[in-house]
């Protein structure tokens, strides 16, 4: 019966140790998914003030498309491993750069 025991109380340790882990992944997917809101706002943003043209901003919403494919890959098996998080925040670091040089540049759009 001892041994019955230890083994249960092993078995619920692994489940719930699996489920704090899952529940880091969502954790950071929330995080993933307000940087990403961000990011669209300063496009729009860009695109609303003249800072960023058509074309810039085509390229950044494709950019950030790219990072929501990639999120929802990460997302498809359960499980958000630290190389996927690692990609995920690598991929929009990148894309913060790319829409501050974009919206610094000498190119604006053309307004009527």
């Amino acid at each position: 019966m001892h041994k019955f025991t230890t083994f249960a109380a092993g078995v619920a340790l692994a489940i719930a140790s699996v489920g704090a882990s899952a529940q880091g992944g969502a954790a950071f997917t929330h995080r993933i998914d307000h940087r990403e809101a961000n990011q669209q706002a300063r496009i729009d943003a860009g695109v609303a003030s003249g800072q960023l043209t058509r074309r810039e901003a085509f390229r950044l919403e494709a950019e950030q498309a790219r990072i929501r494919h990639a999120e929802a890959r990460a997302k498809a098996d359960g499980v958000v491993t630290s190389r996927e998080r690692r990609e995920l925040e690598r991929m929009q670091r990148e894309a913060n750069a790319n829409i501050r040089a974009q919206m610094h540049d000498a190119q604006v759009a053309y307004r009527r």
